[in-house]
């Protein structure tokens, strides 16, 4: 499955929960997180990749900048990854 299929899938069902969710396309800034969102009062970020996508050493540098403002920051290669590590209380 490619990467832009699995965010699809990953904001589909953020949504349907009621998260505030949104797919960072362009920033002021490279290694932002692809996906941006809020959900009862948490602000997470999430970078997705393939099963074989290397994450960056930059794109790491900005979710530990996530988690240490406060907010819940991980890389994803399947919605089981989101649902693992985002604490939605629908597991």
């Amino acid at each position: 499955m490619s990467e832009q299929a699995i965010q699809k899938r990953v904001i589909k069902y953020l949504e349907s929960i009621g998260a505030y969710v949104f797919k960072i396309i362009s920033a002021n800034r490279a290694g932002i997180p692809d996906i941006v969102g809020c959900y009862k009062g948490l602000y997470f970020t999430i970078e997705m990749k393939t099963k074989k996508g290397v994450v960056s050493k930059l794109q790491l540098y900005n979710i530990e900048k996530v988690k240490q403002a406060g907010g819940i920051a991980f890389v994803a290669r399947s919605l089981k990854e989101v649902l693992d590590m985002l604490p939605t209380g629908t597991e």
